[in-house]
């Protein structure tokens, strides 16, 4: 993709001395979005992993060599890892005494600072993984050349005592992990919601009663036909469009000096992932039945579980609607995925004590917390949508239901 500037590698799923079909995957990439599989160009048997798995790469960076071939391996060969370390020959290193210092692997970064200052990268300490010779690494080259040239020989530096002695931590007791790309992205854009819009969230509460009879009364019949179950979700994404369609401004987004007003519904369903959380898209939402939205739904949380979401669908979107309840969650302010105006927080539903024509009755109550930009969108609006969510969904006749 042309927004990708870095990729992490993710497991090889050939290693090196196995056969590979022509468009066989080989490798997943995990990019900021999803993680796909990159398949093999040509049949044949992949010679060389340069890049090992959590080892990051630019657009263009050679990752491995195939050997490409129209004949097949003869039976047994090549077929496992250990069989080909055992049938390539690795190089010999030098004997001791003979040769210079080996070069290392210098990245393009650190080259760069080398030719400025006229280093040999053979007398810099590399630090990279696999021995990679980092920018960093030049960098405290040369500071520690100038420190050293700029400090007489008789000079003493003697430093403050500390207070106290801090005790090194156990071995185990820390694990650091990188961050990997698509959560690195998730933080970023997080962290651009949050310091570019104005940020505002309003609550109310829903009847889940009448949802959750016409769910138990059509529940099989629904299945029977469509193949899939009637969830909570489908309704949600019916009552919210029609709100959309009630206030534009919550559907709309923010181009410079300019408001952009969407005249469809491409609504973002968050859904929790292997690799952390994605939001793919459903394309034109107010033209999916009941049946088309769950199933959708359905397929992108089967796919999300084992890294298969495709980088299209988690683009563009209109709206988003979080379900936090799934996982217990009572109350929460969701964050808005710019450039879009509003997200909806579902949650958990419990029975709790409410006021019913004068009387204390127990209901399944469900909190809704809409979080939008209130650059565009005012507090009367934000309010008039949530209360037509919630009339919608206390009486969902309202709504077409197709069984």
């Amino acid at each position: 993709g042309e927004s990708i500037t870095e990729v992490q590698i993710g497991r090889w799923l050939k290693a090196e001395g196995e056969w590979a079909d022509k468009d066989q995957p080989l490798v997943e990439i995990e990019s900021d979005k999803a993680t796909v599989e990159l398949p093999a160009p040509e049949a044949g048997k992949v010679t060389k992993v340069l890049k090992r798995q959590g080892e990051t790469a630019a657009p263009g960076e050679v990752i491995g060599y195939l050997e490409a071939s129209n004949l097949p391996l003869p039976p047994g060969e090549g077929r496992g890892e250990g069989e080909s370390r055992a049938q390539t020959p690795s190089p010999s290193p030098l004997p001791k005494g003979e040769g210079s210092k080996p070069d290392p692997r210098v990245m393009p970064a650190a080259e760069r600072v080398l030719a400025a200052r006229g280093l040999d990268a053979r007398d810099v300490a590399a630090s990279g993984p696999g021995g990679r010779l980092l920018k960093e690494d030049v960098q405290r080259h040369v500071a520690k050349a100038n420190e050293g040239a700029a400090r007489p020989a008789s000079a003493r530096i003697d430093l403050p005592a500390p207070l106290a002695t801090p005790l090194p931590a156990a071995a185990g007791d820390e694990e650091i992990v990188p961050m990997s790309p698509l959560r690195r992205r998730v933080a970023e854009r997080l962290v651009e919601a949050q310091q570019t819009a104005a940020l505002l969230t309003t609550f109310n509460e829903v009847d889940m009663s009448a949802v959750m009879a016409l769910r138990q009364q059509h529940r099989e019949s629904f299945q029977q036909k469509h193949g899939v179950k009637l969830g909570f979700m489908s309704f949600f994404v019916k009552a919210v469009i029609e709100s959309l369609k009630q206030t534009p401004q919550i559907n709309a987004e923010i181009r410079g000096t300019d408001v952009v007003y969407h005249n469809y519904f491409d609504i973002g369903i968050a859904i929790g992932g292997g690799k952390g959380l994605v939001v793919p898209v459903l394309r034109g939402a107010d033209r999916m039945s009941f049946a088309e939205i769950e199933a959708a739904i359905e397929d992108f949380g089967r796919r999300a579980r084992d890294n298969k979401i495709k980088i299209e669908e988690l683009q563009g979107g209109t709206f988003t609607i979080s379900n936090g309840g799934i996982y217990g969650s009572l109350l929460s302010t969701p964050i808005v995925n710019p450039p879009q105006s509003g997200i909806l927080g579902m949650h958990a539903i419990q029975e709790r004590p409410v006021a019913r024509e004068g009387q204390v009755v127990i209901r399944p109550m469900m909190y809704l917390a809409l979080t939008y930009d209130h650059r565009i969108v005012d507090g009367r609006e934000a309010v008039l949508f949530l209360r037509h969510i919630k009339e919608l969904t206390e009486e969902p006749s309202r709504m077409l239901l197709e069984i």
